[in-house]
């Protein structure tokens, strides 16, 4: 059982089993409609009990990053290079610190 991922790991790993260039705009609706069902849990406030993660918040937020993660595969974006250049933005931006580099 995996205890620790990166944001690296877990983009490879989805691509090493899900990765279909063709169905871009196929992921990009299952995108959207993950986020209404992690809408649906945020309002019911359905958290994971006793290692339930059917249904809840905790569920429905791994299923945005999925996609979120395939859709940059398809476009062969390096998401922790643009979590740290994004963050650079929004250092100068909000003027705030941040330890990611």
């Amino acid at each position: 059982m995996i205890k620790e991922i990166s944001i690296k790991k877990l983009q490879d790993y989805i691509k090493s089993k899900d990765y279909h260039p063709h169905l871009k705009e196929g992921y990009f609706l299952k995108l959207i409609e993950e986020v209404g069902e992690l809408a649906e849990a945020i309002r019911k406030d359905a958290r994971m009990e006793n290692d339930n993660i059917k249904g809840t918040i905790e569920e429905e937020l791994y299923d945005v990053l999925y996609y979120v993660l395939a859709i940059a595969n398809i476009y062969d974006i390096d998401m922790e290079e643009s979590i740290i250049l994004k963050e650079k933005i929004n250092k100068e931006k909000y003027q705030y610190h941040t330890d990611i580099e």
